[in-house]
């Protein structure tokens, strides 16, 4: 792979957490300014996800940890400091890549044990980021997922998506294909601030026009809902009618949670952009990482009728609301309700 003006550190000492994941080095170029890069190779493609976790699918695939579109409210931030990262600022630009993905995947779809369960994509980070474009591992997964006879759906935010939609029609053809698009905020400006890296709404809405006239049946991520910013009557039913006139089939909205290290970092954009709403959302959030009950029905109440209105209802899940147990508690995550 060429980089222009690429510069590698062989040293990683400064990033104990980065030993354990295989690394091999570190990259930055300018088409990515104030981005590093850090590949590794993996020894296992395929995670399990753990006995009793609720969620529709056991296995998920994450090309890449870390996510460059740098959105305030991810709740996926956490999973950086298993590396020794922070999940602030390291999460948006400290991008762990697994080069050797697609090959790895392959060889564990071809043991004997393999059981062609179906496999999620974009569960924890967005395959589709930025950097896929350099490093074009989606291809080589999707091919070998295909190959393998293995099902497998993809949650994502970005447009790179297009880039493979001849791929993925292949795909559908042999097995079952679940694609669906996170669109969280319809306002140009509330966007660039809660999610600066990522492809503009318009331009979002314009990949899932492209997919369904693929002939996929397109689902939409409509959260997190942020409250008191983009829960008002107006701004949602604008959105979703923007996306069913996109084609989309069906839509599911939750109300953000604010878990582990992510509540600090998004209630310190707050505190710089909507002072205002400090004290509300310590009483909508109490000390926990979930609105309160009477909040989520509230929501609920008002994004149903919009969801009939737009055709874009659907059977999903309830939003689980707060946990019964300590919030540190392994919980399934709203967004991957759109799989059921």
């Amino acid at each position: 792979m060429r980089w222009q003006g690429q510069t590698l550190d062989a040293d990683d000492g400064a990033l104990p957490g980065l030993e354990r994941a295989g690394f091999v080095r570190s990259v930055r170029t300018p088409e990515f300014e104030g981005v590093t890069f850090h590949e590794v190779l993996c020894k296992s493609a395929l995670n399990k996800i753990p006995e009793g976790s609720g969620l529709p699918f056991k296995w998920t695939i994450n090309p890449m940890r870390g996510c460059s579109h740098a959105c305030r409210y991810c709740f996926a931030r956490t999973t950086h400091e298993y590396l020794d990262l922070d999940a602030g600022r390291d999460f948006d630009s400290q991008i762990v890549v697994k080069t050797n993905v697609a090959a790895v995947l392959r060889k564990e779809l071809h043991r004997r044990s393999w059981r062609r369960e179906t496999v999620a994509l974009g569960t924890n980070t967005d395959p589709y980021q930025r950097a896929e474009g350099r490093y074009r591992l989606m291809p080589g997964i999707i091919r070998a997922l295909t190959d393998a006879g293995t099902g497998f759906s993809i949650l994502t935010k970005g447009t790179l998506l297009r880039r493979d939609l001849p791929l993925l029609t292949a795909a559908a053809r042999v097995v079952p294909v679940s694609l669906a698009f996170s669109i969280a905020i319809g306002d140009h400006e509330l966007h660039r601030s809660l999610e600066p890296g990522t492809p503009s709404p318009r331009a979002r809405l314009e990949v899932v026009r492209a997919a369904t006239d693929a002939g996929f049946d397109v689902s939409v991520l409509v959260a997190p809902v942020i409250p008191y910013l983009t829960d008002g009557t107006a701004a949602l039913d604008e959105l979703f009618g923007a996306i069913a006139a996109a084609g989309a089939t069906s839509a599911v909205a939750f109300p953000m949670h604010l878990r582990g290290s992510t509540r600090g970092w998004f209630l310190e954009w707050l505190a710089a952009r909507h002072p205002a709403l400090l004290r509300r959302y310590r009483q909508l959030y109490g000390r926990g990482a979930y609105v309160t009950p009477e909040y989520s029905a509230w929501l609920r109440d008002r994004i149903e009728p919009l969801l009939a209105r737009h055709g874009l209802r659907r059977e999903a899940p309830a939003d689980p609301g707060p946990p019964h147990l300590a919030d540190s508690a392994p919980r399934p995550d709203p967004q991957l309700a759109l799989f059921a």
